[in-house]
């Protein structure tokens, strides 16, 4: 058998299950998939769609945002957040990243006594500088990013 004829053997064989499978989901389309037959329904609702009902809104209340009703903001005060602080960033190729080995050095793009970036949730809030204390590291610091910039850079 050639090679042309395995492939019309095997183009054949796939016709023949793609044609079983279509047979079987057509005599059992209502009962084995609802969703299936919602959605025929609803597209035959929508060809039909001579009388469309107006959607009808009550009023709002003025009484919503009554000082009565506090938000307990102390539940907003427990959510965590995740803070990095960021000594710098580096682009490398593959093949130099697979030939790093212990000991390899690598440059980033800031200098040596630059301040790092600190980010709350990938979003930058402050710069500041490393410090010691007791043994563990931290951060001083140095200058807080406002409100109303980190809203520009949001835009």
């Amino acid at each position: 058998m050639s090679e042309e004829d395995d492939l019309s053997a095997w183009g054949d064989a796939l016709n023949e299950q793609a044609e079983a499978e279509q047979e079987e989901t057509s005599s059992s389309a209502a009962e084995d998939d609802p969703w299936g037959a919602a959605l025929n329904e609803q597209a035959e609702a929508s060809n039909n769609s001579d009388e469309i009902d107006a959607a009808s809104f009550s009023a709002l209340e003025k009484g919503r945002g009554d000082s009565s009703e506090k938000v307990d903001l102390d539940v907003l005060l427990d959510i965590p957040v995740t803070l990095q602080l960021e000594i710098g960033r580096a682009k490398v190729s593959i093949r130099n990243l697979l030939s790093y080995t212990q000991g390899s050095v690598i440059e980033m793009d800031r200098l040596a006594g630059e301040p790092l970036d600190l980010l709350v949730n990938g979003t930058l809030i402050a710069h500041g500088e490393v410090v010691v204390i007791n043994d563990k590291f931290g951060v001083r610091l140095t200058d807080v990013i406002s409100p109303q910039e980190r809203i520009k850079k949001l835009k």
